[in-house]
């Protein structure tokens, strides 16, 4: 049997490591990593005067504290991290979903209540699959596809789908926006890469050194994905159909206009729990080719 030491030390020294690093949020990164290190839930970590840990998995815990000073995000080193209480594996190709894409799951839901209809919906550049999945552990009629243009992000949100029990209502594609799609659908929505390719370098290091390019990379203004999806979008969407988009906090009036100058109706701008404009969403209008 291993022997048993204080973890308050352990932790101590890491926190006053990782912070003198410019690490947000230390203490909390160090319980996620200590949990997983020595398999103790982080409720009890909490209370860390009164944890003792297996002396031979120390190495472990500061295998991972080392990469955590590299920046490298927390959730990279876990290898999964929640969304919506749906645990979700993450890949090199996928975004780590965050907290401010649940606004596009909660604005979804309030602009379709109806929890038992079998809604059609399309997630466009879906990682992990997040919010697609999110939307189907609601709509438990629901059928959805995703789609990504990396086959490596499609194989982490298949994985996911099928850890979560969600695989038969699902389907993921490989393939360039809407290019393999030709249903329509009740429901689209979409995180799209919204960062302007000029500020990616200056991002937190978590971000610009550890998020794939492709996924943060939104043009010289960050609105070229916005203005090829309402042209392509229109058309695939049924009679009464809605969009909804994830755009950066200074986007929302111009992701609006897009969308109404689209001739999407009912276009309405969300803010994320931080009071920041996050989601955009608008409806199919009565005079368009949706039906």
């Amino acid at each position: 049997m291993s022997d048993l030491i204080a973890l308050s030390p352990l932790l101590r020294a890491a926190e006053e490591r990782l912070t003198v690093l410019g690490v947000a949020e230390a203490r909390l990164d160090l319980l996620y990593l200590a949990e997983r290190a020595f398999a103790i839930p982080i409720s009890r970590l909490r209370r860390a005067d009164g944890v003792q840990v297996p002396a031979d998995a120390v190495a472990t815990f500061q295998a991972l504290v080392d990469r955590r000073a590299a920046r490298e995000p927390v959730q990279r080193i876990l290898g999964d991290w929640e969304f919506w209480g749906l645990t979700l594996a993450l890949g090199p190709e996928t975004l780590i979903p965050r907290p401010d894409t649940e606004t596009l799951v909660e604005a979804v839901l309030k602009r379709r209540p109806d929890r038992h209809h079998p809604w059609h919906i399309l997630d466009l550049g879906t990682g992990t699959g997040a919010i697609l999945l999110a939307l189907l552990s609601e709509y438990r009629q629901a059928f959805g596809v995703g789609v990504d243009l990396s086959p490596d992000a499609v194989a982490v949100a298949c994985g996911n789908a099928r850890s979560l029990g969600l695989r038969d209502r699902a389907s993921f594609l490989a393939g360039s926006w809407v290019d393999a799609v030709a249903s329509r659908f009740d429901i689209i929505v979409s995180n799209p890469p919204y960062i302007p390719d000029a500020d990616i370098a200056g991002l937190a290091p978590e971000v610009a050194r550890f998020e794939p390019w492709r996924a943060l990379a939104g043009g010289a203004d960050g609105l070229d994905p916005y203005r090829h999806l309402v042209r392509v979008l229109p058309p695939l969407l049924k009679q009464h159909g809605i969009v909804g988009f994830e755009h950066g906090a200074d986007q929302g009036p111009a992701v609006a206009d897009l969308m109404r100058a689209a001739g999407l109706a009912e276009v309405a701008t969300i803010c994320d729990l931080g009071g920041r404009d996050r989601v955009t969403l608008g409806q199919a209008s009565a005079g368009s080719r949706a039906g």
